[in-house]
């Protein structure tokens, strides 16, 4: 009934919120497929050995997952649901971003101290950039100028200039960065740091820390404060950050930089997604087997889904 009344909504102009969710299950070895309008597993189709990592495709029909303990990209047809193919991703690939322009893929192998850059239309591996000691998180800007990558070992963000594919600057941030977000309109980086506790705001024009922010959580200890995921709304108005065994998304003003609510969700909630009018927010909660859905109109945690064993990445398709 609920997907009669959204197809109607359609035909007459309204709006229409059905989507689909891809979330990658780490201890399942699958790709659990979600639809977060009728609040159901749909399916759980078999991948790669520990995948982590997914990306939507520009075009939308093609997923990109990391199989880490496989040592490569596996491409999944979002319609089929199959793996179609590979690309070479160098060793243990967790975390990876595509450009705007959906032509490559950048890829972090934390076991080589590497972020290797791809092109998709050749499958092919364009460079290997050498950065700090155990690199995670991967972002592109989304004017194209930057590529950056984290090093958890190092406590650096290093800025690649998508052009050169070279190194031009690095930024000291706080213990073990998890997570990389840029806003909108590509002027500042935010960068969770697990161990830390914090996410530090970096101006993209001078690399210079504009800000730390710190969490604080009543009945929760410090050392359960993990930030890892983290999502900025495309007004940058709210930030939203995934605090992992805290168990809590926090929401934080993005002009201010005062966290504004903490929503409670599934246990070691690790990722984010918008839905595509974002108006929702999606959470991967890693321990709890399934995934949240913030309703960012009431501002509350409307249902949780289990999905599987570790859910770890999630991606959206309209």
């Amino acid at each position: 009934m609920k997907r009669l009344v959204y197809t109607i909504l359609l035909l007459a102009g309204g709006p229409a919120y059905a989507e689909t969710l891809f979330v990658t299950l780490e201890k399942d070895n699958a790709l659990a497929v979600v639809d977060p309008v009728e609040g159901k597993l749909l399916k759980t189709v078999p991948v790669g050995q520990r995948p982590r990592g997914i990306v939507l495709g520009k075009d939308q029909r093609h997923l990109y997952i990391a199989a880490g303990d496989d040592d490569i990209l596996q491409i999944v047809d979002t319609e089929t649901l199959k793996v179609i193919g590979t690309l070479p991703s160098g060793d243990d690939p967790e975390t990876f971003a595509m450009n705007p322009e959906g032509s490559r893929l950048y890829v972090s192998n934390e076991d080589d101290s590497l972020v290797t850059a791809i092109d998709i239309a050749s499958k092919k591996a364009v460079k290997k950039i050498k950065v700090g000691v155990e690199p995670e998180p991967v972002a592109v800007s989304p004017n194209s100028k930057w590529v950056v990558n984290a090093s958890e070992a190092t406590n650096m963000v290093h800025w690649i200039d998508q052009k050169s594919l070279e190194i031009v600057d690095n930024t000291l941030v706080d213990t073990r960065p998890r997570g990389l977000a840029f806003t909108p309109d590509s002027k500042q980086l935010w960068v969770t740091s697990e161990l830390g506790g914090t996410a530090t705001v970096i101006d993209t024009e001078t690399r210079r820390i504009v800000k730390t922010v710190k969490f604080e959580i009543p009945g929760v200890t410090p050392d359960n404060i993990q930030p890892v995921g983290a999502a900025i709304d495309r007004n940058r108005k709210w930030a939203y950050i995934a605090l992992g065994p805290a168990n809590r998304v926090a929401q934080v003003d993005a002009e201010t930089f005062e966290v504004k609510n903490y929503f409670l969700v599934g246990q070691r909630v690790w990722n984010l997604a918008f839905s595509p009018d974002q108006k929702r927010l999606y959470t991967t909660n890693g321990v709890s087997n399934d995934i949240s859905i913030i309703d960012l109109e009431t501002m509350s945690v409307r249902q949780s889904i289990g999905v599987g064993h570790y859910p770890w990445g999630v991606a959206v398709k309209p």
